[in-house]
């Protein structure tokens, strides 16, 4: 994990930092919780007292002080581990709350406004066309997942629920995970991925993912529905696009982008058959942050370490 598992006594005693972006709910969900102040806006020298601090960066000035614990508001964590080394011995916990279940509606919304033509039908609309267009049934068919941790099986849950094989992704096969029928490894997913009406991507950006769906990968998607949700820049952009004019790729759905926002003129915007919708799947909740703070700080005073921690060389 991130490092140790801090000392009860160490975090009794610590100070607690949240950035100033942090909403005021979340500060006063933090002092319940901690039964001690939070101070907003730090700036000036690093603190010389051990401290835990909550927000989406980590400021360079607060990476060379007594950090014990960083709690990040995000899920993601690749831009935070990016900007600088982290901090020796210093925890890192993310935010995930009801994120899996948001991420997983959305996922299922776009699923099954495939199965019923809505982009068709919204098309002819626009053009006052009447013509029946038959619906496909999701029942019976396959949903290959990228990332079987608590995102990927939330949307693995939620698309068997609607009788959809799923067989996720992982680092190692195993022979079930919540929410999935199967669980392959990622050098053994040609045959799952020839096999399926959708691709889902959880995938964090670490550095085994970065341009992880490249055009071997898309070339093996028989005409699937690709939708990402993970991380933008695990996707080789121009060999989607390849595989979309191909039709190796039947659609494509992304939430999220290598760059963004992406800028009116990007190429992104003319690809075939696609729609993107501004990093908007699974927005964090003020209460998601508070109640896995909570979550953390319960499991640390049991000596425990937290189901959100992060491993910060894996980068998740």
């Amino acid at each position: 994990m991130s490092e140790n598992l801090p000392a009860p006594g160490l975090l009794a005693r610590a100070r607690l930092l949240a950035a100033p972006t942090v909403d005021a709910s979340v500060v006063r969900g933090l002092e319940r919780i901690t039964g001690r102040p939070v101070e907003q806006g730090f700036s000036g020298a690093p603190p010389e007292e051990p401290f835990i601090c909550v927000g989406a960066t980590l400021p360079d000035v607060l990476r060379v002080g007594p950090l014990v614990w960083f709690h990040s508001v995000n899920a993601g964590t690749d831009a935070l581990l990016s900007a600088g080394p982290w901090p020796s011995g210093a925890l890192l916990t993310r935010t995930v709350g009801r994120m899996g279940e948001r991420i997983a509606q959305y996922v299922l919304a776009w699923v099954l406004a495939g199965c019923q033509s809505v982009p068709e039908f919204a098309a002819q609309h626009e053009r006052a066309e009447w013509r029946r267009i038959p619906s496909e049934l999701a029942s019976g068919q396959t949903a290959v997942i990228y990332g079987t941790g608590r995102i990927g099986s939330a949307v693995a849950g939620l698309l068997r629920a609607c009788g959809i094989r799923t067989v996720g992704v992982g680092r190692a096969a195993r022979t079930a995970s919540t929410g999935f029928d199967r669980v392959v490894g990622a050098d053994d997913d040609a045959q799952s991925l020839a096999s399926a009406r959708w691709v889902v991507s959880t995938l964090p950006l670490t550095p085994a993912t970065g341009g992880f769906f490249g055009t071997d990968r898309f070339a093996g998607m028989g005409g699937a529905t690709f939708i990402n949700v993970g991380r933008g820049a695990t996707v080789d952009m121009r060999a989607l696009e390849a595989a979309l004019h191909t039709g190796a790729v039947g659609r494509a759905v992304l939430d999220v982008l290598p760059e963004e926002p992406a800028e009116p003129g990007d190429r992104c915007w003319r690809l075939p058959r696609t729609v993107i919708t501004s990093h908007s799947a699974g927005i964090t909740a003020d209460e998601d942050i508070v109640v896995d703070f909570a979550a953390c700080w319960k499991a640390m005073a049991e000596g425990r370490m937290p189901d959100t921690a992060v491993d910060v060389g894996r980068g998740y």
